[in-house]
């Protein structure tokens, strides 16, 4: 199911990640989206957000989101949630994260809303 509002990306990125979805996942971005996957590293492309989400989707994560913001005008979003993850690290330990994140979605031509820029941990360097 396509994203049809801003607010439905993070709550289909949810979805996707929460089972498996490694497809799905990529097709919530832009070709030429930019993710970032841990602070301070930025990965661009949907070939290095594969590549970056494929090693979340291997821990077999669970995500919960809260929306705080979703604010949009014509083509342009800013969407921000807190969330909570859990997931086996590549050690076999249990591994609990959270964050704000800081979103940018553009809507396609379709009418569907895709990522632009995914900032999971927010505005750190």
């Amino acid at each position: 199911m396509p994203a049809r509002t801003p607010g439905d990306v993070d709550r289909l990125f949810a979805q996707a990640l929460n089972s498996g979805d490694l497809e799905a996942l990529v097709a919530l971005y832009e070709p030429d989206a930019v993710l970032m996957p841990q602070p301070g590293k930025l990965v661009h492309g949907t070939g290095a957000i594969r590549e970056a989400l494929a090693q979340f989707v291997a821990g077999k994560p669970k995500i919960s989101l809260k929306p705080r913001l979703n604010t949009y005008t014509n083509d342009l979003a800013v969407v921000s949630a807190t969330w909570e993850l859990s997931m086996t690290g590549s050690d076999g330990k249990p591994v609990s994260m959270t964050g704000q994140s800081v979103e940018v979605m553009r809507r396609q031509s379709d009418g569907t809303w895709r990522f632009v820029i995914d900032l999971p941990f927010g505005a750190v360097a």
